[in-house]
């Protein structure tokens, strides 16, 4: 049982803007919830010793970084429509210095499920939204030595392209270094505001992004599939794997006659489709039962202009993939899935981009948008499960260089995946182009999917779903 000794709160060094910060529609429809993630660290020997002083760096550098990234430290508010606007009141964010009774070697691969928990900082939902920390931090040292970091925060100020740059800016403070120019955060998130009045959006995105997804064939609604057991896993693909798997749908899609994609399928695209393909093989849904896979896209690069590298905010809009069925996902090949995957990207043009945003701003209530303010996986949440799949690229994120003088972290990812179908595609420690697969599936799915994962690629399931990472 991890034991809490010290609880802060940490406030910005020098004093900072005040006053309401107007949030966009990208952050409007972010769920109500904290993403949690976890960074752990071997440390040196002699590094295990000065916890203490690792404790007092954290804090001042972390004092020092909310003065650059100042919206964590507010607290965001109901206003009408059930929309949200961030107070931007000094309130501070929760720093928390834990102790673990338990040696690194002890939590495994700290996979994302029940076992890691202990090692993020529990945040209270029962308290208003005004009360609540944007930002809380948990350091906790193992018994044998090493730490880790355990990180959660509010989905509707950041995503996680931003949570990697304040996150990595903060590490630079703690190694005594000072930021760049070009460094500093981009606060200003009216750039993503619409004209007033809103423009009509030139597409139907409630019969599109915004649909209720598929359900199993025969039902009425998603809670049955809510309420069934779920497992967590983490599925290592090697460098000559994940180049297995881009070359095979990007060879098959020049012989096939029914699939011709735009581009070359990229990783994301071609593990995506892998991962959708074999869960409908695991699941064993009816060759007519529809599927779809659900996700978002970076509007950064995409907007024209584009928005600024260092833009601190959510800048995600939702895309999905045409409704195929279970049958045509299987028995097509790799490059059919896909194909459908790449269509969804590409349909994030500009134009496409700006009508959704013209869409959400005209809405006049928001929380069918968002899913409700209720914590993602319960009855009242947003539901990607069985038969579908929400999956989640980290694949261009810089994991690894999170130094806060201690060194390069082990072992990076999401401290939980919340439901069946939630899937997070992230680089490797190894830094050699080898990945890791995290999801949650239904326990009576998940092994048939490990296995079904590695055969489909000719290569012994047993060996790789052993190895350590």
């Amino acid at each position: 049982m991890v034991t809490v000794k010290c609880s802060y709160t940490v406030f910005p060094s020098q004093p900072t803007p005040k006053g309401p910060f107007w949030l966009s529609e990208c952050d409007q429809i972010a769920p109500w919830t904290h993403v949690p993630t976890i960074c752990v660290y071997k440390l040196k020997h002699s590094h295990n010793h000065n916890i203490d002083d690792f404790v007092e760096r954290m804090r001042e550098s972390l004092s020092k970084i909310l003065v650059y990234y100042y919206p964590l430290a507010g607290r965001v508010r109901r206003i009408e429509g059930g929309r949200l606007e961030l107070d931007c009141n000094e309130m501070g964010v929760t720093f928390l210095q834990a102790e673990s009774p338990k040696s690194l070697d002890e939590y495994g691969n700290f996979e994302p499920n029940h076992t890691i928990a202990e090692l993020l900082p529990k945040v209270d939902y029962s308290k208003p939204v005004e009360e609540t920390p944007l930002l809380l931090a948990q350091l906790t040292r193992f018994s044998l030595g090493g730490l880790s970091l355990g990180l959660a925060v509010n989905h509707t100020i950041v995503d996680g392209s931003s949570l990697s740059h304040f996150v990595n800016s903060w590490a630079k403070l703690a190694r005594g270094e000072t930021l760049k120019e070009e460094e500093m955060p981009f606060l200003d998130r009216t750039i993503l505001k619409t004209p007033n009045p809103v423009a009509t959006p030139r597409f139907d995105h409630k019969s599109y992004e915004f649909k209720p997804l598929p359900l199993i064939l025969g039902s009425s609604d998603n809670i049955a599939e809510r309420k069934k057991d779920t497992s967590v896993a983490l599925l290592p693909l090697t460098r000559d794997q994940v180049l297995k798997i881009k070359n095979k749908a990007n060879e098959e899609n020049t012989v096939s006659s029914s699939v011709r994609a735009t581009r070359p399928y990229s990783r994301y695209e071609a593990i995506a489709a892998h991962i959708w393909r074999t869960g409908a093989k695991a699941r064993k849904h009816d060759e007519h039962q529809p599927t779809v896979v659900r996700f978002v896209g970076d509007i950064r690069n995409k907007l024209k202009p584009s928005l600024p590298r260092k833009y601190f905010g959510n800048a995600l809009l939702r895309t999905v993939t045409p409704i195929c069925t279970s049958g045509e996902i299987i028995s097509n090949p790799l490059c059919y899935a896909a194909q459908k995957i790449q269509e969804a990207i590409d349909k994030l043009t500009d134009e496409y981009m700006r009508s959704q945003l013209d869409f959400l701003a005209s809405q006049e209530k928001v929380d069918w948008l968002r899913g409700s303010l209720h914590i993602v996986g319960g009855l009242n949440g947003l539901f990607y499960g069985n038969p579908n799949f929400s999956i989640v690229s980290w694949l261009s994120m810089p994991m690894y260089e999170l130094d806060f003088g201690w060194g390069k972290p082990l072992y990076m990812g999401p401290g939980s995946l919340n439901e069946d179908g939630k899937t997070f595609i992230m680089p490797s420690p190894s830094g050699d182009g080898s990945v890791i697969v995290a999801l949650r599936l239904q326990t009576t799915h998940m092994e048939a999917f490990q296995r079904f994962f590695y055969d489909d690629i000719s290569i012994e399931s047993s060996d790789i779903i052993k190895s350590n990472l």
